[in-house]
C-alpha cells in the first residue's frame, strides 16, 4: 500500500506509468534520474537514491553523473515502459530527472523555471505569475511548456538547444526570474534567501547542476497521489491542481494525448537571456548551499532557528512549543515569517524551522535558545 486514503497499492502505480509511458518518458526518458523510494508508502520513511543498485536487471540502463562535490554516482536511465514499472517496483513514486541527455552530461537540454510560492500565497497568484514568464519567454522567442508541479507551484520547461554549459543555463534562468520580477514586483521575486522572499519566487537555481525536480506526469507522495500534471497554456488560468491524480490522469491521456508532445519540436536559443544577463549588470546570485561557492555578502534580517528533526511533524511540534512561551511574538508573525526548509541530505531529507522576526518589534524580539527538538543531521550532497 502506497496511499492508504485512496487505497492506491504498488501496482496501481505500475500500471498507471504503462498508461502514461509516452509522456512520462518524453519528460524523464532518455536522462539520469535519481530514485526518490518510499517502501512504506507515504506515511512511511522515504529517501534518495543517486546510485543505480548493484542488483538491477542488466537492460536497466545507467549514465555516469559527477555531483559538485566531486564524487560519482551511476544514475538510472529509463528508456521504456518496463524501466518504469521496475521503477514503481521499487516504490519509486516520483519521477527526479537531471535536465541532461544521457548521450551529452554536460550541456542541458532543458532551462527549467519552477514557481514556488510562499506561505500564505494563493494558487490564483501563482496563476499570474505564470502569465508573466510567458509573456517575457514570448518576448525572447522562447517556447514555455507549463505543468502543475503537483504540489503547491507550477513548472514551465522550456527545450533549448544542447549548446551551453549549466552555469550558463542557470544564468539565463536567472536573468528570466529578474525580469519577471521587475515586471511583477508585488507579486514575484527571485530572491534566493526564503527570509528575503514574498509572493511567488521563480527558483532560477534548479538549474544548477546536481538539481533535479520532478517530471511530468511524475506521481506525488500526496495523500490524493496528485501528478504533475502537463498543461497547454489556454488550459492554465482555469487549472486545479487537484483534478490530476493517479487515478484521473490515465482517462486524460487516452482522451487528449500528451500536451507537451510537440515540446521536443521547439528547442529554442537562451543567447537573448544571456544578453539580457548583461544588460541588467546584477552579476550572479547565490548558489543552492551545498556548492562550494563564496556567497554574495547580504545584511541578515533577525532570524532564529527553533529546531532540526527527522520528521517534519516533530519540527513543527517545536514551533508549537515556542509560540506558547512567546505569544507576543507569535501573534505578529505573518505565514511568510515562518521559514520550514525541508533540507535534503545525500539519503534522505530533514526539516529546519527558522523565524524571521521582521515584523516583531525589537523590544518583544525573543534571543535564540537551544534548538527544539535538537536532532542531529547533516548536510550533504
Amino acid at each position: 500500500m502506497l496511499f492508504p486514503g485512496p487505497n492506491h497499492t504498488k501496482l496501481d502505480l505500475a500500471r498507471y506509468y504503462v498508461a502514461v509511458a509516452e509522456g512520462a518518458l518524453r519528460g524523464a526518458g532518455g536522462r539520469p534520474n535519481v530514485l526518490v523510494r518510499y517502501p512504506d508508502g507515504i506515511e512511511g520513511e522515504f529517501f534518495y537514491q543517486k546510485r543505480a543498485p548493484a542488483s538491477r536487471p542488466e537492460w536497466i540502463e545507467v549514465a555516469a553523473i559527477r555531483f559538485p562535490s566531486g564524487r560519482e554516482a551511476e544514475e538510472i536511465v529509463p528508456r521504456d515502459a518496463a524501466a518504469l514499472v521496475w521503477m514503481a517496483n521499487m516504490a519509486c513514486l516520483e519521477l527526479h530527472p537531471h535536465p541532461v541527455r544521457a548521450e551529452d552530461l554536460d550541456h542541458p537540454d532543458e532551462l527549467r523555471v519552477d514557481l514556488d510560492p510562499v506561505p500564505g500565497v494563493t494558487w490564483g497568484q501563482v496563476i499570474q505569475t505564470s502569465t508573466v514568464v510567458r509573456e517575457v519567454l514570448n518576448d525572447f522567442k522562447i517556447t514555455g511548456w507549463p505543468k502543475t508541479s503537483g504540489s503547491r507551484g507550477m513548472h514551465i520547461n522550456v527545450r533549448i538547444e544542447t549548446r551551453w554549459t549549466f552555469d550558463e543555463v542557470r544564468r539565463a534562468a536567472l536573468a528570466l526570474a529578474r525580469e519577471v520580477e521587475r515586471r511583477a514586483p508585488k507579486l514575484a521575486t527571485s530572491k534566493w534567501w526564503k527570509e528575503e522572499r514574498h509572493g511567488v519566487f521563480v527558483d532560477y537555481n534548479q538549474n544548477a547542476k546536481d538539481r533535479t525536480v520532478a517530471a511530468a506526469y511524475s506521481v506525488r507522495p500526496k495523500p490524493d497521489a496528485r501528478v504533475s500534471a502537463p498543461l497547454s497554456w489556454d488550459e492554465v488560468p482555469d487549472c486545479d491542481p487537484a483534478d490530476f491524480t493517479l487515478a484521473t490522469m490515465p482517462a486524460r491521456f487516452k482522451q487528449i494525448g500528451d500536451r507537451h508532445a510537440g515540446i521536443d519540436e521547439h528547442a529554442g536559443s537562451i543567447e537573448p537571456l544571456l544578453e539580457l544577463f548583461e544588460r541588467q549588470g546584477l552579476g550572479d546570485a547565490p548558489w543552492p548551499p551545498y556548492y562550494a561557492r563564496k556567497q554574495p555578502p547580504r545584511k541578515k534580517p533577525p532570524l532564529i532557528e527553533i529546531g532540526r528533526a527527522k520528521r517534519k511533524e516533530d519540527a513543527l511540534a517545536g514551533l508549537e512549543r515556542w509560540k506558547k512561551r512567546h505569544p507576543k511574538a507569535a501573534a505578529l508573525l505573518q505565514p511568510a515569517d515562518v521559514l520550514v526548509d525541508a533540507m535534503r541530505g545525500r539519503y534522505s531529507t530533514w526539516t529546519r524551522i527558522r523565524v524571521n522576526l521582521q515584523n516583531v518589534p525589537a523590544e518583544l524580539r525573543p534571543a535564540q535558545e537551544p534548538l527544539d527538538p535538537d536532532e542531529k543531521m547533516r548536510w550533504s550532497s
